[in-house]
């Protein structure tokens, strides 16, 4: 197979029937001079600013987080991507995802950060007027003004558009009349600007831009939350509050398309941050699995904990190479549509939406692989990692909301799934075609001859046939279904999870290609460690989840048949996973943490 020449870019979903190419893929080797040095940047002021008065952050000291924000605004850490015209450093997509993940291991700061920048600052900057743009992003660009966003309600949290608020206009119609309740509100303490959501006349679900101070508008206590302590999460009140009619944000009846929008960009932004969460504490725990002497050695040289090191740097660096990926395929894709005459925000927005599956599975993986290196990270402190006197213990109580918000991870699971049939049947999609293919070839004679010759032949191989396991499975799923299928949760999470192993699994396989054939394979051995090492417990997960929905839906000579092509499909040769992770753990006790 011809890998060198420049292939057509992919849609959102596509990589599940084309086969990439490792030199369309960005990888984080590829950051420029400038791009490390905003990651050099961020690492600093995490260093230097944040983590010295966490203690203090975490116990709200009035004031603190909001002079932190102004701090990061002053550096340009809060308008890495906003236009110049607007104060901002008019970088790419892909810079300000660095920036995301490297403010990622800021604890709680990070989580006020995230909110600013993204769901407290994009909703205006992407629907907002010239003039309410004019008037508020310079100051959100800053961080002399803080952003929050109100969306959920006590009782609509997935069901965003089930909330209650209301907004009715004013008898002079110079003002809405916004009343309800906001609930979770980060940032919500000390927020200046708030985007609200509420239904005008009962049914017209519309954004509008709240100020702090506006007439009837109050908030409550802070809330006392298991992790994210010094993140300021309030309630909202709004009683026969007053918001100015230029202040209506977007369209009027069209505030979904701004909350759906802006969770594209954030779910990815939020993988980013994870990762750098993630990393912080894989180095925190090597560092203690290096220090820490049992039996009179080291606890890094065991066995048991070299698998946990090793796991850890396997699951960042996949997720490290899926994040990349798909953030390079967002800002070419901005860039394409700007071209086309699109403005600033249509060509983000179009972007973010077009690679909103992708998005989906970030999400989910970003944050149950930060999930994973916290609780490992603390089983390797033992009984201190329970004491607050160590970060990992801080680390673990707060990674546990990132699988909450910006949707839930079942949410996502469901979405990625959803969005995929849902292009399939508008067209935009071409599943029927490959489904069918699969189709045949489980009834035919598998072939184990392969014509390919050069690096990776059977990984590549192994990439394809997961494919198709998706293929076949979903497919049947499908037929079988119909239009039932969106009832039957459990079978759609059984694919998404397939899916997310796959694209992850091609993700590092392409990465790793071009590191071998950019830097020469021996330089890359230990990545393909990683690489070899997914990929075969991938295969695994991945017919686990497979056989799980079949058994589903499916039984008799069929299901049997099924069975078999499932097997087909997810099956890899042997694989000494065990030398290579101490190998990969080896590295990082070296390093002295992840210096993949």
């Amino acid at each position: 197979m011809e890998t060198t020449k420049k292939t057509t870019a992919l849609k959102g979903g596509e990589w599940i029937i084309k086969e990439s190419n490792p030199f369309d893929t960005f990888i984080p080797e590829d950051f420029d001079e400038e791009q490390k040095m905003v990651m050099e940047m961020c690492d600093q002021f995490v260093t230097a600013e944040i983590l010295p008065v966490i203690e203090r952050i975490e116990k709200l000291e009035p004031g603190l987080m909001p002079s932190l924000v102004q701090k990061a605004g002053e550096q340009g850490l809060l308008s890495t991507s906003f236009p110049e015209k607007y104060g901002g450093l008019g970088k790419d997509f892909i810079t300000s995802t660095i920036v995301n993940e490297g403010l990622g291991g800021g604890y709680s700061f990070s989580v006020a950060i995230a909110a600013h920048t993204g769901i407290g600052s994009l909703p205006i900057l992407y629907f907002g007027t010239e003039a309410q743009k004019d008037k508020y992003i310079p100051k959100l660009a800053s961080g002399e003004w803080k952003g929050a966003y109100g969306l959920t309600e006590p009782n609509s949290g997935s069901d965003a558009l089930g909330a209650k608020s209301t907004a009715k206009l004013s008898d002079d119609g110079k003002y809405y009349i916004l009343n309800g309740q906001k609930c979770w509100i980060t940032n919500g303490g000390f927020a200046d600007v708030y985007t609200v959501f509420a239904k005008i006349d009962g049914d017209k679900f519309t954004g509008f831009i709240v100020e702090r101070g506006m007439e009837g508008f109050t908030q409550g206590p802070e809330e006392h939350k298991m992790g994210i302590k010094g993140s300021s999460t309030v309630q909202l009140y709004f009683q026969d509050c007053k918001v100015p009619v230029e202040n209506v944000l977007g369209e009027i009846g069209k505030g979904h398309i701004i909350a759906f929008n802006i969770l594209n960009i954030g779910r990815l932004k939020l993988c980013a941050a994870t990762l750098g969460g993630a990393k912080k504490a894989a180095d925190v725990s090597t560092q203690y699995a290096i220090d820490r002497e049992q039996f009179k050695i080291s606890i890094s040289r065991f066995g048991a904990i070299k698998h946990k090191l090793a796991e850890m740097a396997i699951r960042m660096f996949v997720c490290e190479s899926a994040l990349y990926r798909t953030a390079k395929w967002i800002d070419d894709a901005e860039h394409t549509l700007e071209a086309e005459g699109k403005t600033f925000a249509e060509a983000l927005l179009g972007a973010a939406e077009e690679f909103a599956i992708e998005c989906a599975m970030l999400k989910v993986y970003g944050s149950e692989t930060l999930d994973f290196v916290v609780d490992e990270g603390l089983q390797i402190h033992g009984g201190n990692g329970f004491s607050d006197e160590y970060q990992i213990s801080r680390a673990y109580r707060d990674s546990r909301i990132n699988r909450i918000y910006e949707g839930t991870n079942e949410i996502n699971r469901l979405l990625t799934v959803d969005m995929v049939l849902k292009r399939a049947m508008k067209g935009k999609l071409d599943l029927m075609g490959p489904a069918m293919a699969v189709q045949k070839e489980l009834m035919s004679i598998p072939d184990f001859n392969s014509d390919d010759e050069g690096a990776f032949v059977k990984e590549r191989k192994y990439i394809a046939n997961f494919k198709k396991s998706i293929l076949m499975v979903a497919g049947a799923a499908v037929q079988k279904l119909m239009m039932s299928l969106d009832k039957e949760q459990e079978i759609l999470m059984n694919i998404a999870d397939m899916s997310i192993e796959v694209f992850n699994a091609e993700s590092v396989l392409l990465r790793v290609m071009k590191l071998a054939e950019t830097k020469g394979e021996t330089a890359t051995n230990v990545h393909a460690d990683i690489m070899r090492t997914y990929i075969y417990d991938a295969a695994d997960r991945i017919n686990k989840a497979g056989k799980d929905a079949l058994n589903g839906f499916s039984e008799g000579d069929e299901l049997r048949m099924m069975h078999i092509g499932l097997k087909r499909f997810t099956k890899v040769e042997p694989f000494n996973s065990k030398d290579a992770r101490r190998r990969i753990a080896d590295k990082m006790i070296a390093d002295k943490g992840y210096r993949f």
